[in-house]
């Protein structure tokens, strides 16, 4: 016979244990958060970086291959010896940090609030290999224009998430994270800050994300501003990928556009991509165990194309900059998480083609900047056709792929460019 006390305690525990799961898939608070890496984490940095096993050097003179060794052999001595993760986490901990859950997953953010009023709250989302650390040089400027060339009137509120399965954020334990999950979970982000109106920006996976908020109406989204935006017309990106010849009627811009992707713009950004989208799993095996092995993948991305390992200290990114970014990915173990939002993206194929992103979809307002050093410069003209309500299109100076790291203060000046209509 069954214990009639025994099967009350049972149930009564299931009882308890079914409200404790439901509250904590329910919170929604808002909870205050430091960086705090162990001073055994990054001892065991040291000792792995120390035990490095190299392969040989590369049979070329540039860096076609990957990575080459006499580069990271110093970047990795640097890294070991002199490098100093607690600058980096007292940098990240000066800031207002938070975390709060959505959809089962912690998501980690920046917020801060201008002193100036009647701000225009921004969400800025960043990429891969990317995280918040390339996005702080920016704070500034959009926070405090006055004291960078601005008026208060330019005044932003920045919150700066990091992406599901990365950096301090929690790592989704199943599928279905994709740009367009992503997209709600930051629309309900903005919500349980207290915005109702509110604009976003992005580039890399951030152009996707934002697009896809764009895209679903997000309540409180007035626009996006967005860098290396998905303008490659359908006709264009079938010719690349046969290796075909340019499409007729393009304009002589466009055959250029054309024809720089087809000689290597798509070739060296295809390379990452395509084995991430395929095997993100197998991608981690390599990335997680040795630091070198992650530095020479980050590495391998073409924004870092202009990148002098930090031989010009007045550059940035700065060799610390970068490795402040290398190692968040390391202390976190988020390699691999990282990389299967390529795999959770893949039936859209490149996140430059208009198509696949439904960019006609889009009705709210759009923004772009080209920056003349990123992996894929759009014309004018397919960026109207991919966007409806193009309303600011500026290509700048100077820039690439990783612009709001590399030149902060032109970044904070094509926000407030782009987005003063809509203030």
């Amino acid at each position: 016979m069954f214990n009639r006390n025994h099967v009350t305690r049972v149930l009564m525990l299931v009882a308890t244990l079914w409200v404790a799961a439901t509250s904590f898939a329910q919170d929604t608070s808002i909870r205050p958060f430091r960086a705090n890496v162990s001073d055994q984490a990054l001892a065991d940095l040291r000792r792995r970086i120390a035990g490095t096993r190299w392969p040989d050097k590369e049979t070329v003179a540039d860096g076609s291959q990957g990575a080459q060794l006499a580069k990271l052999q110093e970047l990795m001595r640097y890294w070991g010896t002199d490098y100093d993760w607690r600058k980096a986490e007292a940098r990240l901990n000066a800031l207002p940090q938070f975390t709060t859950n959505i959809d089962g997953v912690e998501i980690h953010f920046i917020h801060v609030r201008s002193r100036h009023g009647n701000t225009l709250p921004v969400i800025i989302t960043h990429g891969w290999p990317g995280s918040v650390i390339e996005q702080l040089k920016i704070i500034g400027p959009l926070t405090d224009p006055t004291a960078h060339g601005g008026s208060a009137a330019d005044a932003f509120d920045v919150v700066i998430p990091s992406v599901p399965g990365y950096g301090f954020s929690g790592k989704p334990t199943g599928t279905g994270w994709d740009p367009d999950h992503i997209a709600r979970a930051w629309a309900e982000l903005m919500t349980r800050l207290g915005y109702t109106r509110y604009v976003a920006q992005g580039g890399d996976w951030g152009t996707p994300i934002s697009s896809a908020m764009a895209r679903q109406n997000a309540p409180g989204l007035l626009g996006i501003h967005i860098n290396l935006p998905a303008t490659l017309p359908p006709e264009v990106g079938a010719a690349l990928a046969v290796g075909g010849p340019p499409p007729p009627g393009l304009t002589d811009q466009e055959r250029s556009v054309f024809e720089t992707l087809k000689a290597s713009g798509m070739k060296g950004s295809l390379a990452y991509f395509t084995m991430m989208t395929a095997r993100p799993q197998a991608v981690g095996y390599g990335t997680t165990d040795s630091p070198a092995g992650l530095a020479a993948w980050v590495l391998v991305h073409p924004g870092f194309a202009q990148w002098s390992y930090g031989a010009d200290p007045g550059k940035s990114p700065t060799r610390d900059d970068v490795l402040d970014n290398i190692t968040l990915y390391w202390l976190t173990n988020t390699s691999t998480s990282a990389a299967r939002l390529y795999w959770e993206n893949g039936a859209r194929g490149s996140v430059i083609a208009a198509g696949p992103q439904k960019t006609s979809e889009i009705s709210l307002p759009v923004a772009i900047t080209v920056f003349p050093e990123d992996v894929y410069r759009p014309p004018e003209t397919w960026a109207r056709r991919a966007y409806r309500n193009l309303t600011y299109f500026h290509e700048v100076d100077r820039g690439g792929h990783f612009a709001a790291w590399e030149q902060p203060e032109l970044f904070a000046a094509e926000l407030r460019a782009a987005f003063k209509p809509l203030r």
